[in-house]
């Protein structure tokens, strides 16, 4: 069976074909993303009614691409799935229309796939794929979150941010600090640069006990210390302090990870999402998790932002567990806010 995956939640285009045998781990046979990165950095973030435009635009000959990638013509496919949310509306109801009227094309079902999910189950896509169960550490754009995962589709919330994330708080800091948009990469290259000592930033609810977070606070303090740096600040002070905002938010991370999993008993860790390519963050779990025996594992590098394999995969790993709701070529509903506790 073969699945083709859209992804076109927010600003990457996103198209993957999948090889899901009966039994084993499904098979990336191609995938293609194209990135509005370029276009959206004139606005210091993403401009809804731009990305869809750029969607419309990008997502054929991407999936055109994934096909002559993989040699399997438009007529071997068995299901089309798609991001069905959480996400931009219109960034949506691209993917989703061309996924739909694709399958009416062909008389195929397709399969509307939770964009968590599919960050979710991305390591499975990796060499060295988890086992469940598990906890997972979600850091992905607007969303942090800690779930226990038992099974595809059995996910418990353990904790989550009650105000911003751990990427906005990346991505709001870095804005002060002058930086580019996408602001966390930016901020994580000029951390390199820095000496976190240097500047004492909070770690809110470090010592709750609880695994929930909270990053507004950070990003109040990042500003404070800005607002006392003056207009022209030297570009070690501008590293330092990226250097400090980067180690609040990654400390924060990791002590909570290292919670759910003593509450839990579970001893596996799975980290997904867009900051879980920072590879301080990497670096302190490997570190962390190693010092205390319990296994860590993450999405390849590429894999770590949005992109179409990894709904593919979701797709794949509910099809082989007969968890597929697949529709009939038709109608079509988008989700733009769609818990992941709730499907």
């Amino acid at each position: 069976m073969k699945v083709l995956g859209f992804e076109s939640s927010c600003d990457e285009t996103g198209v993957a074909l999948i090889e899901v045998p009966e039994r084993g781990a499904p098979k990336l046979l191609g995938q293609a993303l194209h990135s509005q990165i370029a276009m959206h950095q004139a606005y210091g973030g993403v401009v809804p009614e731009l990305a869809s435009r750029d969607h419309i635009r990008r997502v054929l000959p991407l999936t055109r691409e994934v096909l002559d990638q993989a040699g399997v013509a438009l007529n071997e496919i068995d299901v089309i799935a798609y991001t069905q949310g959480p996400g931009l509306a219109g960034a949506l109801l691209v993917g989703a229309g061309v996924a739909v009227s694709l399958a009416a094309a062909l008389g195929r079902p397709t399969l509307g796939i939770h964009h968590l999910e599919g960050h979710l189950l991305s390591p499975f896509l990796s060499a060295d794929a988890p086992e469940f169960p598990f906890v997972a550490l979600l850091v992905s754009g607007g969303h942090t979150q800690l779930m226990r995962v038992d099974e595809v589709g059995a996910y418990e919330i353990l904790g989550e941010t009650i105000d911003d994330a751990a990427g906005e708080a990346f991505d709001k800091s870095a804005k002060l600090l002058g930086l580019p948009y996408p602001g966390g990469p930016h901020l994580a290259r000029l951390a390199e640069q820095g000496d976190a000592t240097q500047f004492d930033l909070p770690r809110p609810l470090l010592h709750s006990g609880k695994p929930d977070f909270s990053f507004a606070g950070l990003k109040t303090a990042v500003l404070t210390q800005v607002k006392k740096l003056g207009d022209a600040p030297s570009e070690q002070q501008r590293a330092d302090l990226a250097a400090a905002t980067q180690a609040a938010i990654v400390e924060v991370l990791v002590k909570k990870s290292l919670l759910a999993l003593k509450q839990t008993g579970l001893k596996r860790l799975v980290v997904a999402g867009g900051v879980g390519a920072n590879s301080l963050l990497r670096q302190q779990l490997n570190t962390a998790c190693a010092k205390r025996q319990l296994r860590v594992h993450y999405p390849e590098l590429s894999l770590c932002t949005d992109n179409g394999a990894m709904i593919a995969m979701a797709a794949a790993l509910r099809l082989q567990r007969g968890m597929a709701d697949l529709q009939p070529a038709g109608g079509f509903e988008v989700r733009p806010r769609w818990a992941l506790d709730a499907i």
